[in-house]
This record gives C-alpha cells, structure tokens and sequence, in this order.
C-alpha cells in the first residue's frame, strides 16, 4: 500500500527552547522582528512560485522524486502495489490531506509535484549535540537499527528564486532508542561510555546538485525525555572540504530543525526497537519548537512523505523544499568536536540533554 501526507509546509524557525542547558546561537529575537521576517519570506516565495514553476523545477523534482523511490524499491527488492489504502494524517488536530486516494500507478507528476516549503526564519536553536567536523557522506546509517529512510532537502534562494548550488546541508539526529551519537553527557545513554565520541552514525554533510538539492539515507528518529521527534540541520555556505573528507569554514545561512508528522511517528514508535525506550513520546503540539514556530502561524515544518512499500519495514521516502537567505549569517554553537582522533568534548560538552 501507498501512504503520502501532503503537507503545505509553509514555515520553519526553532528559536524557543528544545532542551534545558542547551546552546542559543542569539539569546534573545524580538518576536516583532520574528513576524516581519516571515511576513517578507512568505512574500519572496510567493514572488518565486511562479518562477519555479515556469522555469520546470517542480516537474524536474517530481520526476527526480518518482526516480529515486523507484531505485529504493529496486534496492530493497520490493514490488509495486494495487492497493489504494492511504494512511490518514491529522498534524496537532488539522488535517494536511487530501481525500484522493494514491497507488503506485498514480502518474509521478501528481504524486511527487508537491513542494511544500519550509521558511527558514532568523536563527535557531542548535542543541547542545552539534558536532562540528561530521564527515561528508549520504548515507549516515552507521548500523544502527530502525525504519530506513532517505530524505531529499530542497535548497531555494528565497532572494533569487534560484536553486542554491553551493550549499551544505548538516544533519543530525538521535538513534531510534533516543541516543545521540558523537556525544558523552548525562541524559544520552551510558553517560559513562566514552566510546560514543567516536560514534558518528546519523551525522553527515552534503553538498546540493545542480537543482540544490541533498539526499541522504538514516533511520527515522527515536524519541527522549520533553523532545518531540525532530532532525536538527545547519545549512553551510562557502565551506571547503578538507582532505579528510570533512568541511571546514564559511558562514552559516540558517540553523533549525525538521519534524514528521504525528501519526507516523506513532506507527514507528509501535516497531522494534522504538518500542523499548520506556520514556514518554513528547507530541509534536506539546514539543515547545515545534508549538512556538507554528502557532499562529502557517508554518507546518513537516516532511512530506510516502512508504516505500507495502510495511514501515521497507522504508520511507521524505522530501522538503527549504527556501534560504543566503546573505544572513549566523553562529551555531556546538559541545564536541570530531578531530582526526575522535570526538572530543567542547565547553558545555556534558550538560544534560533533557
């Protein structure tokens, strides 16, 4: 069967607080100043839509999209389905989907043309598990067990209407047990092994193609303590890469944070190994940064998404177009450091996460 949550993901900031003890890039953004810069992006996309769409990037990204799960399914050995079954999705009580129906015969321009875009408002919160110095690499599953999936960030200049080229897409996320790796604190697992600074699994860097885009292949995100689940992201501009297959250098445009939606993450938390961390799920209306960038608002920061197969098992696809200022400028902080020898810990490197 076939599941896609259409979502008009129209906004994105993560300024409030997403754990106690973690790092602010700015201490404090006036909340007028906050909603004029989305009223100002909401407008450059909007100034940019038709420009997209004259130029052919949705029908290029829905036939890149149909490509890329159809390699997906040839990979995991899975066949198409005549089933019509959808899933349904209602994000913190309002509905995202539509009442059509979708099987893989549906034409790859209607099932994959969506573009949903996510604003990136003036900076966000890195967390206190930002680990400056990840390796470059798509496919950051390190081993670690939970539902495949590959996620494709779409990367707009929301000053140009043109597809960043340049830019570095940082990602990060916990294991499916609510682990982050690359860190040792109090609050992430064994506090005790220092193993872990090692570890880089569910980390990495890419840089966008032609059509500014960056894929990458995880596991779905487990859950901890006062989160709900969530990819943290820092977007590099003007880096260079070191011979050691890292990046160093440039400015940073943005620093946020990406979500799923609810009713997908309950179908996942049901699964092995989700289902063995005995801390309560945090919903994403309960989740501060995620409540605080979207109430009042129209953000709807959310991966569109569909099942690659018949089972959660067989993996999920997400896309999300992330429109960027490219001449803001901003200072992610972060608690370790992967070096030639390892991780090491930073100042503020064994504060608790939750």
């Amino acid at each position: 069967m076939l599941y896609l949550s259409q979502f008009a993901i129209l906004g994105l900031a993560t300024i409030s607080l997403a754990h106690p003890g973690e790092h602010h890039s700015r201490n404090d953004i006036h909340e007028l100043a906050k909603r004029e810069f989305k009223v100002a992006a909401r407008r450059g996309l909007e100034a940019c839509a038709g420009k997209l769409e004259a130029r052919g990037y949705h029908t290029e990204a829905a036939s890149r999209r149909a490509a890329k799960v159809e390699t997906l399914r040839h990979r995991r050995g899975l066949l198409p389905s005549n089933s019509n079954k959808r899933d349904a999705v209602d994000v913190d009580a309002k509905s995202h989907l539509s009442t059509a129906g979708y099987t893989f015969d549906t034409p790859e321009s209607t099932l994959f043309a969506s573009n949903g875009t996510c604003i990136l408002n003036p900076e966000g919160e890195t967390g206190p598990f930002y680990v400056k110095g990840e390796l470059i690499r798509e496919d950051l599953t390190g081993g670690e067990p939970g539902v495949p999936i590959t996620i494709e960030g779409q990367f707009i200049d929301v000053e140009t209407c043109e597809p960043i080229t340049e830019i570095w897409w940082d990602v990060w996320n916990c294991n499916s047990t609510g682990v982050y790796s690359g860190v040792q604190s109090m609050g992430n697992g064994n506090s005790n092994d220092a193993s872990n600074l090692d570890n880089t699994a569910l980390r990495g860097i890419g840089k966008a193609d032609e059509y500014g885009v960056v894929t990458f292949d995880s596991i779905f995100p487990g859950h901890y303590s006062g989160r709900a689940t969530h990819h943290h992201i820092v977007a590099h501009l003007d880096a260079t890469v070191l011979e050691n297959g890292t990046l160093t250098g440039g400015t940073v445009a943005h620093v946020g944070q990406l979500f799923w939606d609810q009713d997908l993450i309950t179908a996942v938390e049901a699964t092995a190994p989700y289902n063995t961390n005995s801390i309560a799920v945090t919903e994403n209306i309960d989740d501060r940064v995620f409540y605080t960038e979207t109430d009042g608002t129209e953000s709807d920061p959310v991966f569109e998404y569909v099942y690659v197969g018949d089972e959660l098992a067989d993996g999920l696809f997400g896309w999300i177009t992330i429109a960027v200022n490219s001449s803001a400028t901003y200072d992610p902080k972060y608690s370790f450091t992967l070096t030639a020898n390892g991780g090491v810990a930073q100042g503020g490197g064994t504060g608790m996460k939750a």
